[in-house]
């Protein structure tokens, strides 16, 4: 089973910070599972990936402290 995106390509996206990755993977994942509109074109997966997805894509970058 090949699992996309790997974590090395999320890493990029969060400038190689594991900690900023796992952060910013939990609160989009949350707010897609409160029904927040999902960015990517990826469908029949869990939030967490779904989140994993569009930070991959791009189409997350960063995410409001207060959130």
């Amino acid at each position: 089973m090949i699992v996309k995106p790997t974590v090395a390509e999320l890493l990029d996206k969060v400038n190689d910070n594991r900690y900023s990755l796992v952060i910013m993977t939990a609160k989009r994942a949350r707010q897609i599972a409160d029904g927040d509109i999902v960015r990517t074109k990826e469908k029949d997966r869990s939030v967490v990936t779904l989140a994993a997805d569009e930070i991959a894509e791009g189409v997350v970058t960063k995410l409001n402290e207060e959130e």
